[in-house]
């Protein structure tokens, strides 16, 4: 027997029209956010929209040329925060002594040797991999923008361009968040701290100047740059953007439509240094200058005061939680659980790419709420699950997309069920019980799956992983290698 289809649990008003090649496919189990996850689910789209997601559809019922997804299909995953570049220092960089300072001076070195070309290399190599983990969209915090020492390429957005294209090798889509880096920090008088050193490449010498440039890659009204391009804006930090320079910024975002994004209270000495020089906390800068809002993603939120979490949550602004880079540098422990029930809608991201796998991003978020309070079960996997997708996409200007139904982006992932991780963990059941979804299967991927068991992922209707293998790039590690030796030498 066939079910009726299941219509978006979100969606306000009509879907968009969709054209183009039609697809189906026929998900062993699928979670429908809002409904649970249900058995043979027949998942349909013309180019890259979802025109109909059907549960218990019946094999004799299915349309020919239908491909079978075994395992658990997701709504493709939504990477709120990335540098790119920043994959060249994985493994070396983790170990040893030190603090988020001293490894900044070791961030600084690879920004430094990075033109167009190679930028372009490494980061069509590591968005590559972060399909292969399933991730759909990436939010690229961008702000290396010009050549040593500050000196602008004859296009000032070449940098910029090396990115967008980057993931169109993947198969990604992206939201260039553009970023205003102004000064190098704060002094202990309260002064800005000239740029220096590699830290040159990032500035723009004021907001105006910065908006000017962003200006300058052409994007629509609505801030497109194609069907799977959107730019965005963001302000590093209260370090490196003065307050009285961040409403540029703001207005652009605000005529553009487009997210906004911000860094805030990684670390204590931000906040030390902050209150040193404007008296208030990041968070009250922030929104002293009308940062804050529906629209706006603060990164990190880790040193908060209590004040500081009820004007976030108040202004619905989101909070994105990278935990294996803010363990990585020893952070902290960002209170998301008070920032969500506050008002903020969490996101994952990958960050430093120290790993990526937003599987791990995700239940880090639970697991280290455990450890900070001795206490479980924080967040269900409903809400992990929509932070990983529907937040996520939203907080990168992507509505439409993180959910399988009608009128939605047509992003797919599967996770296979018989690894060793989750042989024997899903239990797969097929009914609601006592009228409640059932997310036993969610549940066990949350909290025992890997990047390493994402076999397919759609985006855009388009297959880019088939069978845990990448469809657009031969050989993925190899690239990854090749594009990280050109950058470390």
């Amino acid at each position: 027997m066939t079910a009726a289809p299941v219509p978006s649990a979100r969606a306000a008003g009509p879907p968009a029209a969709a054209a183009g090649p039609v697809r189906s496919w026929h998900a062993e189990l699928a979670w429908l956010p809002g409904v649970g996850v249900l058995p043979d689910v027949l998942i349909q789209a013309a180019g890259d929209r979802f025109t109909s997601v059907t549960p218990r559809c019946a094999a004799a019922a299915l349309p020919p040329g239908t491909t079978r997804l075994a395992g658990l299909t997701m709504p493709g995953f939504a990477n709120a925060h990335s540098h790119a570049f920043h994959r060249a220092l994985r493994g070396t960089a983790q170990a040893g002594r030190g603090t988020f300072w001293t490894w900044r001076e070791r961030m600084y070195q690879v920004a430094a040797r990075l033109d167009p070309d190679s930028y372009r290399a490494l980061a069509s190599a590591v968005f590559a991999e972060m399909t292969l983990a399933g991730i759909s969209c990436v939010g690229e915090f961008h702000y290396l923008h010009h050549g040593p020492q500050g000196v602008r390429y004859a296009d000032p957005n070449a940098m910029s361009a090396a990115l967008i294209e980057a993931a169109a090798r993947a198969g990604l889509r992206i939201t260039l968040l553009d970023t205003c880096y102004l000064s190098g920090g704060l002094d202990e008088a309260g002064g800005s701290v000239p740029l220096a050193g590699p830290q040159l490449r990032f500035g723009d010498g004021t907001a105006q100047a910065w908006a000017h440039r962003v200006g300058l890659l052409g994007a629509d009204a609505r801030g497109m740059l194609g069907p799977a391009v959107r730019v965005g804006a963001a302000i590093h930090s209260v370090r490196a953007v003065p307050p009285g320079q961040m409403h540029a910024v703001v207005a652009w975002a605000r005529a553009a439509g487009a997210p906004l994004h911000v860094h805030l209270s990684e670390q204590a000495a931000e906040n030390e240094a902050c209150l040193a020089a404007y008296r208030c906390t990041p968070t009250a800068v922030l929104y002293d200058a009308g940062v804050l809002g529906p629209r706006t993603s603060v990164v990190h939120a880790t040193h908060l005061t209590s004040a500081d979490i009820r004007l976030l949550g108040g202004s619905e602004t989101f909070a994105c939680a990278c935990p294996t880079t803010e363990a990585d540098l020893a952070d902290g422990i960002g209170p998301f659980r008070a920032l969500a029930d506050a008002g903020c809608r969490l996101t994952v991201g990958s960050d430093s790419q120290a790993v990526i796998d937003l599987l791990e991003e995700t239940r880090r978020i639970e697991m280290y709420q455990r450890l900070a309070s001795s206490r479980r079960g924080h967040f269900t996997a409903q809400e992990l699950g929509t932070a990983l997708t529907w937040d996520g996409h939203a907080s990168l200007g992507w509505p439409e997309a993180g959910e399988i139904a009608e009128g939605s982006l047509a992003d797919l992932v599967t996770i296979g069920l018989a690894s060793t991780r989750l042989a024997g963990a899903a239990g797969q059941r097929t009914h609601e019980p006592a009228g409640q979804p059932d997310l036993a299967v969610l549940e066990a991927v949350l909290f025992a799956g890997c990047s390493a068991d994402v076999r397919n992922v759609v985006i855009g209707g388009r297959d880019v992983v088939v069978g845990g293998r990448h469809a657009l790039v031969d050989d993925v590690p190899a690239a990854l290698l090749s594009a990280v030796r050109a950058v470390l030498g």
